[in-house]
């Protein structure tokens, strides 16, 4: 088995692609080594001391080194992991019910109704040219409301963090939703 990595615009991420599906659907983030229990693979991933972060896309894994790590001690780990997993065969997620699922909460936002319009016209090009685009970057955005001409984001894997996030942002993703959507004022994260 041969696992591809990429660079990211977060030089402390990397993207690993196993050349097979990851996720059926969604993705998860796991910001700690608790977060990772419901893994086996992610709390592998953790298990190396030298990590962050770990995201899971549909058909990549995105690491965050901890900082002051080298890449080029900390890969071969994460290639390794990743290779005895994906040989094994092992499940991605721990069996188990939902009470024992913890799932984080970000600041979410209710729409209005008297928005659904502009809301509708936001989240179809966050899903269509955003989302995208960002997982080629080994990460993940999620629409989290729009209130008085703003809009609200959350930002996930490599995108975490990343130095170029607020311009990708500003320049990227606000300068789209405006030129669309003209109720559009500015984007935030949350």
């Amino acid at each position: 088995m041969l696992i591809q990595t990429e660079t990211t615009p977060n030089p402390a991420a990397l993207k690993f692609l196993p050349g097979q599906k990851v996720m059926e659907s969604g993705t998860r983030d796991f910001a700690s080594p608790e977060d990772a229990q419901a893994s086996p693979l992610a709390e592998a991933i953790f298990s190396t001391g030298e990590v962050e972060g770990v995201f899971f896309g549909r058909d990549f894994i995105s690491v965050t080194a901890a900082p002051g790590v080298e890449w080029r001690q900390l890969k071969p780990q994460v290639l390794e992991v990743l290779l005895d997993h994906f040989a094994s065969g092992a499940p991605l997620f721990r069996a188990g019910s939902a009470a024992g699922i913890h799932v984080a909460q970000e600041a979410s936002f209710d729409d209005r109704p008297e928005d659904s319009e502009i809301v509708a016209q936001i989240q179809e090009l966050i899903e269509t040219r955003v989302r995208p685009a960002v997982a080629q970057d080994g990460g993940d955005i999620v629409y989290r409301g729009f209130r008085d001409g703003t809009v609200f984001l959350a930002l996930h894997g490599a995108c975490a963090g990343c130095p170029s996030s607020t311009m990708t942002l500003k320049q990227g993703i606000e300068s789209l939703l405006k030129h669309y959507v003209p109720e559009v004022e500015a984007v935030e994260t949350v």
